[in-house]
């Protein structure tokens, strides 16, 4: 049965990119913002920059923006195939220039910009990390949602198969098969890209794997 299931996600997913003329639109969209002005001197500046944002005439930290594009923060494609090396890289150079010590002598101000931008760089990080949450967020910029709970999309061979592998996992522990589980969850999570809402269940059985192997 896995076999059956595995080949059927296999024809059917592709990877999943933003339609072309939906990319533009968002990217043009988001590039015709007005320009901000620095809350601490009053100057202009392109509302639409790098992170962390930096006042060019005073230096002043300014705030993150009101609804940030991760992958603009992250310097990544708006797409589903990411280079994941480069997010990996961008994010410790982030890190690094949003440390605490780099604001210790700032305004109160400016440090508590400081810990908004640090928090959305680590929420933005695992937003795109994850195949999963990738999608559902690329989803999201079009405008469309998964609804928690329904399953009307997902073929009842396919649901069947699910319960089957919950039903194994509360099984006596038995190594060899969790980890014959372990290698078809992996296979299916690199190659149902654009099926997301199977995605969601292959996620949450890869975390029951993990807790068998690695028990408490």
């Amino acid at each position: 049965m896995w076999a059956l299931c595995r080949s059927q996600i296999c024809r059917a997913v592709r990877a999943f990119r933003l339609p072309a003329v939906a990319s533009r639109l968002h990217c043009a969209e988001r590039d015709s913002s007005p320009a901000s002005r620095c809350w601490s001197c009053g100057s202009p500046f392109p509302a639409r920059g790098g992170l962390p944002r930096f006042c060019p005439a005073c230096q002043a930290l300014q705030p993150p923006e009101p609804r940030p594009d991760l992958f603009r923060i992250m310097g990544c494609d708006c797409s589903f195939n990411i280079d994941v090396q480069q997010l990996q890289q961008r994010f410790r150079s982030l890190q690094r220039s949003l440390h605490p010590d780099y604001f210790s002598q700032r305004s109160q101000k400016e440090r508590d910009f400081s810990e908004q931008h640090s928090s959305l760089v680590n929420r933005a990080y695992r937003t795109l990390l994850s195949p999963l949450s990738r999608g559902l967020y690329l989803l999201e910029l079009n405008g469309v949602e998964l609804a928690e709970g329904t399953d009307s999309d997902i073929e009842v061979e396919f649901l069947k198969e699910i319960m089957e592998i919950n039903e194994r996992l509360v099984e006596p522990q038995n190594v060899a098969k969790i980890e014959e589980i372990e290698s078809l969850i992996e296979g299916d999570l690199q190659e149902a890209k654009k099926l997301l809402v199977k995605l969601k269940y292959f996620e949450n059985l890869e975390e029951k794997v993990k807790s068998k192997k690695n028990p408490a």
